[in-house]
């Protein structure tokens, strides 16, 4: 991966909304002053406009090219984050007298089960909601008639991931909201990808969705203009106004990973942060992870001290080194480090150095 100069104020390990790139955030304010010299703010422009419907046009194709879409799948750029996907995933692709499988790995994808139950059955093949969630269920029973099956790729919450598919041939319908683009995928695997933007893509107000069409037009519900696919396919993301600046942004963002070498390189820079960062966990005998070894996630990393009278000591630490938003979720306790694309080696570097300054303390 090209190295990148990267000036921070703050070292961000924020779980979303999420640290960008650098060069991102200079382009995007640059836009909202002038876009492309035009002498138009990004915010004012018509979404009409020759100017955003290229933007639109361009942010569409290289989704495409870094999931390896062919024309058989449609991309949208939608609102209502991946909660919305929840109930639209299954409103649309579920029928009345259809069946769903879900696999239940923590707060979202149980979110998820519950609005997709209002449209028809749902069959929760696994959980590990038994061990608060800290390994991703193995083995699976997929019944082969199944509509779909929905998966959470990456637990933000609770530090899990997904390092191999389900085996199946039912269509995959999966939650990606913290770790697309991370790593290259089989996109044949999957019937539907969805993820809200502000963790791995670009600024909270967008919500991009990638379907096969053969997905589509196989339910008997009157389905709300709005809440149909098919409005938004048809009028390419714009049957209404666009959320136009997240959708730039993320643009942005999917430009700065074809310059950085796409997702071949993306997995070996996430890689090589993710095994920095438990090495340490493994290694300092104040500190431990939560998650089991095999399903560790690339891209949020939750610890906790041995000592629970340490964890306050550490987080005062972590405030003096301007390390900001490695507050553990409420479920879990302790500490989160959200490792997404745009974190650099060095903020890694810097918390692990503050990690092994804190040892040497005790």
């Amino acid at each position: 991966m090209k190295s990148e100069t990267l000036v921070m104020k703050q070292h961000n390990f924020s779980a979303g909304p999420a640290i960008l790139p650098q060069i991102v955030l200079e382009q995007a304010s640059q836009a909202v002053i002038d876009y492309n010299g035009i002498g138009l703010s990004i915010l004012e422009m018509s979404h009409r406009s020759p100017e955003f419907v290229a933007v639109m046009q361009e942010a569409r194709d290289l989704v495409k090219l870094h999931l390896g879409a062919g024309d058989d799948y449609e991309v949208l750029f939608l609102t209502g984050g991946a909660s919305s996907q929840f109930f639209m995933a299954a409103m649309n692709l579920l029928d009345e007298n259809g069946k769903a499988c879900y696999v239940d790995t923590g707060a979202w994808s149980a979110k998820a089960i519950k609005e997709a139950a209002l449209f028809g059955e749902i069959d929760v093949l696994a959980s590990s909601k038994d061990q608060n969630y800290n390994y991703i269920p193995k083995g699976l029973n997929i019944p082969s008639d199944a509509t779909y099956l929905h998966i959470t790729t990456n637990n933000t919450i609770y530090g899990t991931q997904y390092h191999n598919l389900p085996e199946t041939n039912v269509p995959i319908i999966a939650d990606m909201s913290s770790d697309i683009f991370s790593r290259p995928i089989d996109i044949n695997r999957y019937g539907m990808i969805y993820a809200g933007a502000q963790k791995n893509l670009g600024p909270a107000g967008t919500t991009l969705v990638i379907i096969r069409k053969d997905m589509l037009n196989k339910v008997s519900r009157t389905i709300p203009t709005m809440l149909d696919y098919n409005t938004h396919i048809k009028k390419d993301s714009m049957f209404n106004t666009p959320p136009s600046y997240p959708v730039y942004v993320c643009l942005l963002t999917l430009r700065w990973l074809k310059e950085m070498g796409g997702m071949d390189a993306m997995k070996t820079h996430n890689e090589t942060k993710a095994q920095l960062l438990y090495n340490e966990i493994d290694r300092n005998p104040l500190f431990k992870g939560t998650v089991a070894l095999e399903d560790r996630s690339l891209m949020n990393v939750p610890f906790v001290t041995v000592d629970p009278a340490h964890q306050d000591a550490f987080m005062a630490v972590c405030k003096d080194k301007r390390i900001s938003g490695v507050k553990g979720h409420r479920s879990v306790g302790g500490f989160r480090a959200s490792i997404y694309n745009a974190m650099p080696m060095s903020s890694v570097e810097f918390l692990v150095e503050a990690m092994q300054e804190f040892e040497r303390a005790q």
